[in-house]
């Protein structure tokens, strides 16, 4: 479903658009006083002929086309593994250092003091 956002294609949104254009004209030409007041109806009325025209005219069919199976194929799949393989060498690796550092670690004598 190629070019849908929530699901639903560019027209209902072509339509939402539209009507807030028009509510919002209509709103601001009732403000207005002699003969623009009555322009709201025209207006109006253009977006009732624009909407039925893009109802019955629609430029899909109404059942969407069969999609295609995608195989996704992965390429890096001996890479992967090795980088894998050696990322955990270096952990394990650091890992005994850690270890062997707090396990072993130095202790140093102190000096005695002679009179």
């Amino acid at each position: 479903m190629a070019g849908t956002v929530l699901g639903v294609g560019a027209g209902v949104f072509i339509l939402a658009l539209l009507w807030v254009f028009v509510l919002l004209l209509c709103v601001l030409l009732s403000r207005a006083s002699g003969v623009a007041r009555f322009s709201v109806i025209f207006v109006f009325l253009g977006a009732l002929i624009i909407t039925s025209a893009l109802l019955l005219f629609p430029r899909a069919s109404e059942s969407p086309a069969p999609e295609v199976e995608v195989k996704i194929v992965d390429a890096f799949y001996i890479g992967r593994y090795v980088l894998l393989a050696f990322l955990t060498a270096v952990f394990l690796g650091g890992l005994f250092l850690v270890l062997i550092h707090h396990v072993l670690e130095p202790v140093y004598a102190k000096p005695l003091r002679s009179y």
